[in-house]
C-alpha cells in the first residue's frame, strides 16, 4: 500500500459532516467545478433539456396499484418537491386522466418550514382511508413518519391520536387501523451497529410509544429487525425477521399466544408465502427431504405441510449456465416468473392445480430490452397486472394485461433524444479466470469501424442486476454527441443468479475489478475505443469500483466519474450504515480479512508516482447511507498529490445525490460535460 496508512489519516476532519470547516471546503470545490464545467452555453442547454424531460407531463406517471386505486408520486416544473395523488384504473387509461391530489409536498414544506423530500406512503388496506407518510429532510435515509387521513386530506397529529415517529431510520407497518408494528430509535441500545432498529414493537393507538409492546428483539451486531402482518383474508399471519447480516435473515411466524414458529429454510434464501403456498428462492444448494436443489432454484410447497415437517418441494424454476430467475410474483390464481437469458428478459406463468404445476409463456419480450411485471395485486386485483418494456433506444411502453387475456397499451413515453441510427449490440469479454462477462454497447452505426469517445458504467455488488433501460439523459448528453455508451454486467450482480454474486464476495472481490478491466481492454481490442477515449462511471458500490479502477488500472481510462462512493475501506464499517455491508466486503478489523481488503481499498492504495486519469468525485452532504467523508477524503488526498481532481458535493440529496428534478438535471449534465471535456476525440 502506498496511500493512507493506519494511524496517519490527516483528513479525518472531513468526516465531520456538517462542520463549518468541512462545508467551507466542499463549497470552495463546488465553485471550481461549476466554473470549469457548468458555466458554458453547452452545459446550460443540456441541463435545460434534461430538466424539461424530467418535468414534462408526457412522461409516464407510473402507478402503484392498491385495489381500485392507482397511486402515484409526481414531480414536474410546477411541483418541484412533488404531488402524492391517486386515480382509478378507468381514469388512468385515458389520455389525460384526472388525479385526486392527496398531498402537495411543496405546499407542505412551505407550511412546515422544512426541506421535505418524499420518502413513501404505506396505505392501510382494504379501507384505504389512512396512510403512514415518510418524509426526509434533504433526502436522507432517516425519515419522519406521520399519519395521514386520506378522506380529509389532513395529517392526524399525535395530540389527536395519530401515529408519529421523529426522524430516524424507522420501520413501521400497519396491522389494523388502531395498531402498527414499529422499529425505531427507542433510546440507548435500541439500534444495531448499522443504525437500524434492533427491536420490533406493537404500538396501539392512543398509547405513548414508550408503552409499545416488544414482540421481537435481535442482537446489536445484527443489521436490522422488523415485524409485519399478512392480511390475506383467511390466511392472516403475523411475522418477524432478524437480519443477521446483509444477506442472511431468520424469519418467524408470531403466534397469538406469544410463541414463535421458525420458518426453517436457509437463512440466505428468500422465502415468501401466499395463501397455501410457501416459495423459497435459494442462493446456495440445499439438500433436504432426500433431494438436492441447486443455487438459484425456486421451490415451493404447501405452507401448512411445511410447518408440520414435510420437505417434498416442487421445483418451479431451475437455472442453467445462461438463464437465471430475475423476479416473481402472484396474481390471484397464478405465479408469474421473470427470467434473464444472457441478460435478456423472458416471461412465464405457472399455475398450481390438483395434478401439480403447469407452465406457459406469459408474453413475448423484445430483444435488447427489459420487460418488467408490475402492479400485481392478488388481494384485490384478480389476475390483472401491468407490463413495462424499455430498451436503450426504446422509450418505455406500459401495458395492461391479465393471465389468459389480451394485452393493451396504456401509455408510451416520447423519445427524448434522436436515436436514429443508434444500435445496441451485446459482446462478451474474457476475465482473468476465463469467465465470460457480458456487456452492451450502444452507439451510432456510423461509429462502427473507428474508435471514439466511450463511457462504460458498472456496479458489481449486492446481487443487483443491471438490465437494458431507456435513458434520455445519456442519450442527450452522450449518444447525440457521437459518444458510445456501455453497460457492463460484471460479477457481483445477479444477472446469472446468486452465484454470479456469491462467487465474488469478500476474499474474491478482486474478480469484480478484473471483470470490469477485462471489458475495458476488450472495448479497445474490438476497436470500439482507445484507452485515452474511454471513460468510466459508477456510484455507491459502483463508486468503489471507480476508485479501484483509478488506483489499480489507471492506464485503461481517459477519465473517471466516481459518485457517492465507498473509498476508505479501512473505516467504511464505522461510518453510517457501513457495518451492514461486512457480509459483502469483509471486516477490516479482522487481520485476515483486512489482508485482502487492503489490497484494493482505494484510499489506502493511491500511488504518488503513478499517472492517473482526471477524476470527478461527487457526493451529498445529506447522504446518511454512504458517508460523504469517503469522497471528501479521497479528493483531498488526490489533490495533495497534484492530481487532476474535481469534486462536487450537493448539500442536499441523500444517497441518490439529488433532492429534486433540478438537482438531478444538474448532476447528469455535469457528468456528461466532464466526459466531453476530458475524453479525446
Amino acid at each position: 500500500m502506498t496511500g493512507v496508512g493506519e494511524n496517519e489519516d490527516q483528513y479525518l476532519w472531513l468526516e465531520e459532516v456538517t462542520s463549518d470547516r468541512a462545508l467551507d471546503w466542499a463549497r470552495a470545490h463546488n465553485e471550481v467545478v461549476i466554473d470549469r464545467f457548468a458555466s458554458s452555453d453547452r452545459f446550460t442547454d443540456l441541463e435545460s433539456r434534461i430538466l424539461a424531460m424530467l418535468d414534462t407531463d408526457t412522461r409516464i406517471a407510473y402507478p402503484g396499484r392498491r385495489g381500485r386505486w392507482l397511486y402515484n408520486f409526481w414531480r414536474d416544473g410546477d411541483h418541484a418537491k412533488g404531488l402524492w395523488r391517486r386515480t382509478t384504473f378507468a381514469e388512468y387509461a385515458k389520455d389525460e386522466p384526472e388525479w385526486e391530489v392527496l398531498i402537495d409536498l411543496d405546499a407542505l414544506a412551505a407550511a412546515d418550514g422544512e426541506n421535505w423530500v418524499w420518502g413513501g406512503a404505506a396505505v392501510l388496506r382494504p379501507e384505504q382511508s389512512r396512510a403512514l407518510i415518510s418524509l426526509s429532510r434533504g433526502g436522507a435515509d432517516a425519515k419522519v413518519v406521520r399519519e395521514f387521513d386520506i378522506d380529509t386530506k389532513a395529517f392526524i397529529t399525535p395530540e389527536d391520536g395519530g401515529f408519529f415517529l421523529p426522524e430516524a431510520k424507522s420501520e413501521i407497518r400497519w396491522i389494523d387501523i388502531d395498531s402498527v408494528y414499529v422499529g425505531t430509535d427507542f433510546g440507548p441500545g435500541s439500534l444495531t451497529d448499522s443504525g437500524y432498529p434492533r427491536i420490533a414493537k406493537r404500538w396501539r393507538r392512543g398509547t405513548p410509544l414508550t408503552e409499545a409492546e416488544t414482540v421481537f428483539e435481535g442482537e446489536v451486531s445484527d443489521v436490522a429487525v422488523s415485524a409485519g402482518y399478512d392480511r390475506t383474508p383467511g390466511y392472516e399471519r403475523h411475522f418477524a425477521g432478524r437480519a443477521t447480516d446483509f444477506f442472511n435473515e431468520e424469519v418467524f411466524l408470531l403466534e397469538s399466544d406469544g410463541t414463535r414458529r421458525h420458518i426453517d429454510v436457509p437463512t440466505d434464501a428468500s422465502e415468501s408465502w401466499y395463501k397455501d403456498w410457501l416459495l423459497v428462492r435459494l442462493k446456495q444448494p440445499w439438500e433436504i427431504g432426500g433431494a438436492t436443489y441447486p443455487a438459484g432454484a425456486l421451490i415451493g410447497m404447501n405452507f401448512e405441510r411445511f410447518l408440520a415437517g414435510a420437505r417434498d418441494f416442487d421445483t418451479l424454476f431451475t437455472p442453467d449456465a445462461h438463464t437465471a430467475l430475475h423476479g416473481y410474483g402472484w396474481t390471484e390464481n397464478h405465479l408469474l416468473l421473470i427470467t434473464l437469458e444472457d441478460v435478456q428478459t423472458r416471461l412465464h406463468v405457472l399455475t398450481p392445480g390438483p395434478d401439480g404445476w403447469t407452465r406457459e409463456v406469459l408474453a413475448d419480450a423484445p430483444p435488447m430490452a427489459t420487460t418488467s411485471v408490475m402492479n400485481l395485486d392478488p388481494l384485490e386485483g384478480g389476475d390483472e397486472f401491468m407490463l413495462s418494456t424499455s430498451g436503450f433506444t426504446s422509450p418505455t411502453t406500459l401495458m395492461s394485461a391479465s393471465v389468459g387475456g389480451a394485452t393493451e397499451v396504456l401509455k408510451k413515453e416520447p423519445e427524448f433524444f434522436d436515436a436514429a441510427g443508434v444500435e445496441t449490440e451485446q459482446f462478451f469479454a474474457t476475465s482473468e479466470d476465463g469467465t465470460q462477462i457480458p456487456y452492451f454497447v450502444i452507439r451510432h452505426r456510423d461509429r462502427k469501424g473507428r474508435p471514439g469517445p466511450t463511457v462504460m458504467s458498472g456496479y458489481g455488488g449486492f446481487e443487483v442486476s443491471r438490465t437494458p433501460a431507456y435513458s434520455g439523459a445519456s442519450g442527450m448528453g452522450w449518444l447525440e454527441r457521437g459518444g458510445t455508451w456501455v453497460m457492463t454486467n460484471i460479477r457481483g450482480g445477479g444477472e446469472y443468479g446468486p452465484e454470479w454474486h456469491t462467487s465474488v464476495q469478500k476474499a474474491n472481490r478482486h474478480k469484480v475489478y478484473e471483470d470490469f478491466s477485462a471489458i475495458a481492454k476488450d472495448l479497445v481490442a474490438r476497436g470500439i475505443t482507445t484507452h485515452a477515449q474511454l471513460g468510466a462511471v459508477g456510484g455507491s458500490n459502483g463508486g468503489l469500483l471507480m476508485g479501484v479502477m483509478l488506483t489499480r488500472y489507471p492506464e485503461l481510462f481517459g477519465a473517471i466519474v466516481c459518485q457517492v462512493p465507498l473509498l476508505d475501506m479501512k473505516r467504511y464499517h464505522l461510518l453510517l450504515a457501513g457495518a451492514s455491508w461486512i457480509a459483502e466486503y469483509g471486516d477490516p478489523d479482522k487481520p485476515e480479512e483486512w489482508e485482502y481488503i487492503s489490497k484494493y481499498s482505494p484510499y489506502q492504495n493511491t500511488d504518488p508516482d503513478r499517472a492517473y486519469p482526471p477524476i470527478l468525485l461527487t457526493t451529498s452532504t445529506r447522504d446518511d447511507r454512504v458517508h460523504p467523508g469517503h469522497a471528501r477524503k479521497m479528493a483531498a488526498l488526490l489533490e495533495s498529490q497534484g492530481r487532476d481532481i474535481w469534486y462536487y458535493e450537493n448539500i442536499e440529496g441523500g444517497h441518490g445525490g439529488a433532492a429534486d428534478n433540478k438537482q438531478s438535471a444538474f448532476q447528469a449534465a455535469l457528468i456528461y460535460e466532464f466526459f466531453a471535456n476530458t475524453l479525446i476525440e
